[in-house]
């Protein structure tokens, strides 16, 4: 039980700090980018960061949803990406716990963030002064709506991660096979790798 604690401890604090440093990254770039674009462009800045919020927390769910057997078959005939998603579901808590946990809070909380920029433009635009009425009133009605696009998203990805789990993971391991290839950068077997060394 305490060995199991030290490595359940020892990925805590490693996702901690994946998520202190992609945390700072993401506000940055979204800071930036919406720092010299013009309000219209930054609603849809941060409808691309719900999007990416939406998009892994379907990942997260479908790893955990997913069954090895269907991949295994593809794994006999070669075919490409099948390998990948063998890794993704036998580490599913870990790939669940990156994608839901990592990607999808900041994501979270960065929309929440690049939202008030935006509102903030807006206001400037219309003519009201920061701290108005219509200021208040704007910025309940914008958080609003990322809200609900949000939980919205998450809800409709999570039907599509329950009920089309395998197609949901096998593209995902096509997507990163791909990537893999033209880095050559072993993202899923370093992950393996070490999860292994961890048990």
């Amino acid at each position: 039980m305490d060995n199991q604690f030290k490595k359940s401890l020892k990925f805590s604090l490693s996702i901690a700090v994946i998520t202190f440093v992609l945390a700072a990254i993401f506000s940055v770039v979204s800071t930036s980018a919406l720092s010299g674009v013009i309000w219209a462009v930054g609603i849809l800045i941060v409808l691309a960061i719900v999007f990416i919020g939406v998009i892994f927390d379907m990942l997260g769910i479908a790893a955990t949803a997913a069954q090895e057997t269907p991949f295994h078959s593809m794994a006999s005939e070669k075919i490409r990406g099948a390998k990948e998603a063998i890794i993704i579901v036998r580490n599913a808590d870990r790939f669940a716990s990156f994608c839901n946990d990592v990607i999808g809070d900041i994501s979270g909380i960065v929309s929440g963030t690049a939202s008030t920029v935006v509102v903030l433009q807006i206001v400037n635009v219309l003519g009201h002064d920061d701290g108005s009425t219509f200021q208040l009133v704007f910025s309940v009605f914008v958080t609003s709506i990322v809200a609900a696009l949000t939980v919205g998203g998450k809800a409709l990805g999570k039907y599509f991660a329950i009920h089309s789990s395998t197609k949901v993971i096998f593209t995902t391991a096509r997507f990163i096979a791909w990537v893999e290839d033209k880095t050559k950068i072993n993202i899923l077997s370093s992950a393996s790798n070490h999860a292994r060394k961890s048990r």
